[in-house]
């Protein structure tokens, strides 16, 4: 397995003036999200005329028609295709502590989508429009994860495969609990390889409200519940409208 990165220079030049504020950001999250925000603005009509403004008013049309189907069918591009897309529209990206900032050249879309005969302007005659992104930079070991402010229309559901491993365990331990006819917790906690203290965190969790349950196993938790604040708020109340409350459920 590959994983890629785009990693701050300081960091590969060993600078260490620098290298507190230096970022890690996986590949993958950060391409992602510079995707999703062109093909909002590709199905923003106002955004494109506003951006773009061409002269022929039936140019215009056909312009913000033919970025708006690109938009739309944009998982059906080949891969080479997105990336030529992008790579034209895109001048730079620059990743802050709250928010990306796509700095695009709008004007080379019209060329792009072969919408009017002239030629791509050159960079210097292009005018800069920035996309921004707000999201927030939590670190996860050398790396850093990317929460974005609001929904993102394109995001699919990617459940977090340790809080349902936890949610696993937590109803095995119920059940053998259930089974144990009447062994003490600490021998049963013994049986399974953890402490007295761990089982019982687990046992409580296998009370979870089911929607709260089936929101986890379908990746539809808040962003910022993981495993450790799950373990966290064992103590959970037994209610279940209190339990979403809590656990920031809808």
């Amino acid at each position: 397995m590959r994983y890629r990165y785009y990693v701050s220079r300081p960091l590969i030049t060993q600078d260490q003036r620098e290298s507190s504020t230096a970022l890690r950001i996986p590949a993958a999250e950060i391409e992602h999200l510079v995707t999703s925000r062109v093909r909002q603005w590709l199905l923003d009509p106002g955004g494109i005329c506003q951006s773009t403004r061409l002269p022929n008013p039936s140019a215009q049309r056909r312009l913000i028609a033919r970025a708006v189907e690109i938009g739309k069918n944009w998982t059906e591009l080949p891969g080479t295709r997105q990336r030529a897309f992008l790579t034209t529209l895109i001048d730079r990206i620059a990743v802050g502590a709250h928010h990306i900032d796509i700095h695009l050249r709008p004007t080379r879309l019209a060329a792009l989508l072969d919408v009017a005969a002239t030629p791509l302007p050159s960079a210097t005659d292009d005018e800069i429009q920035i996309l921004s992104i707000p999201v927030r930079l939590r670190r996860s070991g050398r790396a850093i994860r990317m929460l974005i402010e609001g929904a993102d229309p394109f995001a699919t559901a990617k459940p977090d495969a340790r809080l349902v491993k936890l949610l696993i365990r937590a109803r095995q331990f119920n059940a053998t609990l259930l089974d144990s006819d009447g062994v003490p917790f600490a021998a049963l906690a013994k049986r399974e390889g953890v402490s007295p203290s761990y089982f019982t965190r687990l046992v409580r969790l296998s009370y979870l409200a089911p929607d709260i349950t089936q929101a986890i196993l379908d990746g539809r938790q808040p962003r910022d519940l993981t495993s450790d604040k799950l373990l966290a708020h064992s103590r959970l109340p037994l209610a279940w409208p209190e339990q979403r409350t809590v656990l920031g459920i809808a």
